[in-house]
């Protein structure tokens, strides 16, 4: 059984804010199962790699003996989560929610312990609270509070609107925690007033001790830029192929390959450090970064998966073979030619041109399998060319 120090540097490895640690030792010296909570919005069907990052969580509270509450707000999901939003988010149908939901059920357990594991539907009890349980919960917070909020309070200088519903969002959330009597609750950075609404409203209906906050960082896609997203097309999903999955990490770049290790792998702390000393002296960062890719895709598929992935990618990349089926891209020239930066844009092996610039100075873009050096490449009226950005993102660009 872990110490109280050795538990503590487990559930410190790669979180952004403990609030606060002081409560989290008291309770953890308790030496009692601890409740710990995570709620997902089933506002989407899959979830992607930056989801996991509070799922291991999760997972490393599990394997220090503790029950997890996997909630699913099929209730708040109709509502929509404000946080982040500059405009009032639509919601959801109940069909919607249920629909993800239950594909969200079928990816939890590639990570969590079912024995520990209970999930749990806030609507058998939000259903439940009724009219004037509703008003009773209102009641234990300030509007002045909630405009406290970065995102509310940037809306509402800037006249932008506020439905009241979205008030009642982070009302309902904190209360979940009051139902499950939660010790712990986990989110991302962006859930921080959320999560210490769920303290507020114990303390007001109670709870002596309420939760600890523990948020965690926002994983960065494969543009190296911004916070992985479906919606920005720079994700790994968990139900991606072996072979996607595998070509996908193989392109991120080498600094960001630590961050991956620290957020996603179950590795010790001790064994990146060690990883990190052999990279330092001399070992090729590819070959660390297959220990991840082996690592992973074991975990979401299975070990001979990962296997005959990297088997994959070694005969297609390294090898300088070219996949079938290059998909074929049509990108129009201004006075007949393009430059490479917004031809990569246009044809989606981008995000930006100045993505496309970072690319190409990294070494990591190619023309006909050359690499590029030089910013001010053109493609002509005419040209046909494969152009290859990282180890995974290649298309056939046809100039018209």
């Amino acid at each position: 059984m872990a110490t109280i120090e050795e538990s503590l540097e487990i559930i410190k490895r790669g979180t952004d804010e403990i609030i606060s640690i002081e409560d989290l030792t008291a309770k953890l010296k308790e030496n009692r199962q601890l409740q710990i909570k995570v709620g997902f919005d089933p506002t989407a069907p899959d979830l992607h790699l930056g989801h996991t990052v509070v799922i291991n969580k999760m997972r490393h509270f599990q394997d220090l003996g503790h029950q997890v509450n996997f909630l699913i707000g099929d209730f708040t999901g109709m509502i929509g989560d404000p946080s982040g939003k500059d405009a009032t988010r639509k919601p959801l149908t109940r069909e919607q929610v249920l629909a993800n939901a239950k594909t969200y059920e079928e990816q939890i357990f590639k990570v969590l312990d079912p024995a520990l594991t209970k999930v749990v539907f806030n609507s058998h009890w939000l259903n439940e609270l009724g009219t004037s349980g509703m008003i009773q919960l209102a009641s234990k917070h300030t509007v002045a509070r909630m405009l406290e909020r970065d995102d509310f309070e940037k809306r509402y200088k800037s006249q932008q609107p506020i439905a009241i519903h979205e008030f009642i969002y982070p009302l309902l959330q904190g209360y979940d925690s009051v139902h499950l009597k939660t010790d712990v609750e986990l989110g991302g950075t962006d859930q921080k007033f959320n999560l210490l609404m769920g303290r507020d409203l114990q303390r007001a209906y109670g709870i002596t001790k309420p939760q600890c906050a523990i948020t965690m960082p926002l994983l960065v896609g494969l543009d190296g830029v911004n916070k992985m997203s479906k919606s920005l097309g720079n994700y790994i999903g968990v139900d991606d192929t072996p072979d996607d999955m595998f070509g996908k990490l193989m392109s991120i770049s080498d600094d960001l390959m630590w961050r991956y290790f620290e957020l996603l792998s179950f590795r010790s702390n001790a064994d990146i450090a060690q990883l990190q000393k052999e990279a330092k002296e001399g070992r090729n960062p590819r070959d660390i970064k297959f220990e991840l890719c082996a690592e992973l895709i074991t975990r979401y598929h299975n070990e001979a998966a990962a296997e005959e992935a990297q088997r994959n990618f070694i005969e297609r990349f390294q090898k300088g073979n070219l996949p079938e089926n290059i998909e074929e891209k049509i990108v129009q020239s201004e006075n007949g030619e393009i430059g490479i930066a917004q031809a990569m844009k246009e044809a989606g092996l981008v995000g930006s041109n100045s993505e496309g610039f970072r690319m190409i100075n990294e070494g990591a873009v190619r023309i006909n399998q050359e690499r590029v050096e030089d910013r001010s490449v053109t493609l002509k009226t005419g040209d046909e060319v494969i152009i290859q950005v990282g180890k995974r993102r290649i298309a056939k660009v046809i100039v018209k």
